[in-house]
């Protein structure tokens, strides 16, 4: 009977001690978000879902529909700076984009592909 006693009470302090290393852990993160966010001012481009990223036309495929940007980091998508293919939504954007152009874009995902949504030559 003791053996009984001492498996049930150890199967308690085990239970005891995971439910305290859960509740701890889950406090550590809850801590450590909400000191991230201490403080933190979203920038423009994340703060204004309408925000645009400046870049340099590389590439026009009228072909594949697609224009290269070589582009500052586009948060919206948590996408650093780099130089890639987009499709864009208007195809009449082809005809008016030049190679060397500065440009302000906004890119989204539109049915599962990086797509172009807005662009103006920058200012």
């Amino acid at each position: 009977m003791t053996r009984f006693f001492s498996l049930i009470s150890a199967i308690f302090v085990t239970a005891g001690l995971t439910l305290a290393a859960t509740d701890a852990s889950a406090r550590m993160q809850v801590q450590m978000h909400d000191h991230d966010q201490h403080g933190a001012m979203a920038s423009p481009s994340q703060a204004d879902p309408d925000a645009l990223t400046e870049g340099a036309i590389q590439k026009v495929d009228k072909d594949t529909g697609k224009l290269t940007i070589k582009h500052g980091p586009l948060n919206n998508l948590d996408m650093p700076a780099m130089t890639m293919a987009f499709k864009v939504q208007d195809p009449a954007v082809l005809d008016q984009a030049k190679v060397g152009e500065q440009v302000r874009f906004r890119v989204e995902r539109v049915n599962g592909s990086l797509t172009i949504t807005k662009l103006e030559a920058s200012k």
